[in-house]
């Protein structure tokens, strides 16, 4: 069964930094997007990040020039550098990765989130 387990989130101070890790498991065949989403106390899950599998990178324009998505597929990781964080950076933070399992076929999986606060 492939699952993703996410890591590094907590609290942290405006202006300051924090690196979300998310890793996969399980027999993969393949990985495809790597994202990473977010979610607001009382809003809905957008997207933050992407980088495809073809090398591209994506990202929403509220952290353009602040975070950093990077991807490992020997290890089957995927980072989120967040720098210069602000209060509204504050939410769940999920990473999506696309996949071939061995025994799922093609399927997109959710890692559990993790919490970011941006607060002084």
């Amino acid at each position: 069964q492939v699952q993703l387990v996410e890591s590094g989130g907590g609290l942290v101070q405006p202006g300051g930094s924090l690196r979300l890790s998310c890793g996969a498991s399980g027999r993969i065949f393949s990985i495809y997007d790597m994202d990473w989403y977010r979610q607001a106390p009382g809003k809905k899950r957008e997207l933050v990040a992407r980088f495809t599998s073809g090398g591209s990178t994506n990202y929403a324009d509220s952290v353009k020039g602040r975070f950093t998505i990077s991807r490992d597929n020997i290890k089957k990781m995927v980072y989120l550098q967040m720098n210069t964080l602000k209060p509204e950076d504050t939410a769940v933070y999920y990473c999506k990765v696309a996949v071939v399992g061995a025994q799922e076929g093609y399927l997109e999986v959710w890692g559990q989130g993790t919490l970011v606060t941006v607060s002084s």
